[in-house]
């Protein structure tokens, strides 16, 4: 918004040269960064006062750790603030014409409903269960699912148009269109390797990594600022890619395929950075409140589709390695209880307790070292994904 404001102003006289600095993505991007974490930081008091008047207090499981017995009754439901802070920033900062953006905050915002929707029923109907998983799985699949197939053409076009009649070409030829290798599954530490998809496999893929990370974040979601923080360091460094594949320079000298429009995402992960942090202000142990689903499904969607356009599905999984441990361990869990149970007629369990950070509680790993170790491994899984910039 501020860029277009920016431009017109510009064409009424050359006091307002000094303006051009707007159109630098940097520039935008640090500014972008600062305006989500001040709406963070400012607004923080008021929406948990909200919350907490609201009486929208997290439950917790009877089955849950003991320890966390304690957190029962705090605001829940602070990932509002979270959206809030990026939507404001990205809306104010980036180019209003840029259509990955647009896509990007219509997943954030869809799933952020979802678990808004989830939470509600958590706090009200006091369910701690929330929204059966059945429910759930259906509306993530349908973003996720609407995404992919607007995706699949927009990454091989360069407007809405293009997108448009590549569709109808699609649809023409009984749904058999080769798609550009850019649009392929692009494999890290390699030059131009890249494995032909298809349609049909660039939407399962885009799928599966909207729906499995969205969902990803929230089993990660258990301990005070576990989740953010990964969630702000992992926005980052995908940021960076972003920079490089809207780059025509550093695409071609780091070997990236250029993807024109991409870009303008470093804008969003900025504004992400800047909100995750102030969040993780008042989500520190001992948290003030609780991203709750409507941040943790919404945030992990967000990635996912932003590795999507990038092309870095495979690099998000290598930095979102937390968040892929926790969502296995969880799957290990429940099939080998159900396995065990059905063979021995008793469940037994791989892991003291799913997901894995409460494995490790219930090790005698205290809520912070469990919290401060994961976010060092996020840490240096994030180098050995950015590290695919140059290594290749």
């Amino acid at each position: 918004m501020l860029l277009n404001l920016a431009g017109w102003l510009q064409t009424l006289g050359p006091e307002f040269g000094f303006l051009r600095v707007f159109q630098y993505l940097t520039f935008r991007a640090v500014m972008a960064a600062l305006t989500a974490l001040l709406i963070g930081l400012i607004a923080g008091p008021a929406v948990i006062r909200h919350l907490t008047a609201l009486k929208i207090g997290q439950p917790v499981r009877g089955y849950a750790m003991q320890s966390h017995l304690a957190k029962s009754g705090t605001p829940t439901m602070g990932g509002v603030l979270v959206l809030l802070a990026i939507v404001i920033s990205t809306v104010l900062w980036f180019d209003l014409t840029n259509r990955f953006v647009w896509i990007v905050l219509a997943v954030t915002i869809g799933f952020g409903a979802i678990g808004w929707a989830d939470d509600w029923r958590k706090v009200v109907n006091k369910d701690p269960e929330g929204m059966p998983s059945r429910e759930k799985y259906f509306w993530q699949s349908l973003i996720g699912l609407l995404a992919a197939l607007y995706l699949v053409f927009s990454i091989s076009e360069s407007s809405n148009w293009r997108v448009l009649q590549l569709f109808y070409t699609w649809v023409r030829s009984g749904f058999d269109v080769n798609l550009p290798p850019k649009a392929g599954l692009l494999l890290p530490f390699f030059k131009e390797v890249s494995y032909p998809l298809g349609v049909f496999g660039f939407v399962i893929l885009t799928y599966l990594v909207i729906v499995g990370s969205s969902n990803a974040v929230n089993l990660t979601d258990g301990l005070d600022g576990l989740a953010i923080m990964p969630v702000v360091m992992v926005g980052s460094a995908l940021g960076v890619f972003a920079y490089v594949t809207g780059s025509a320079v550093y695409s071609k000298y780091l070997f990236f395929p250029h993807i024109p429009g991409s870009g303008e995402l470093l804008i969003f992960c900025s504004a992400l950075a800047g909100a995750g942090l102030a969040f993780l202000w008042y989500n520190t142990h001992p948290a003030q409140v609780f991203m709750g689903d409507v941040g943790a499904l919404a945030l992990g969607a967000a990635l996912g589709t932003i590795a999507v356009i990038v092309r870095q599905e495979i690099v998000l999984a290598i930095m979102g390695g937390i968040f892929v441990v926790e969502a296995i361990s969880v799957m290990a869990q429940v099939m080998y209880f159900k396995y065990t149970k059905k063979k021995y007629g008793q469940g037994r369990r791989i892991l003291k307790m799913a997901p894995l950070h409460h494995h490790f509680e219930k090790s005698g790993w205290t809520e912070t070292q469990v919290v401060v170790r994961f976010w060092i491994i996020t840490m240096l899984l994030c180098l050995v994904g950015l590290s695919t910039l140059k290594l290749r």
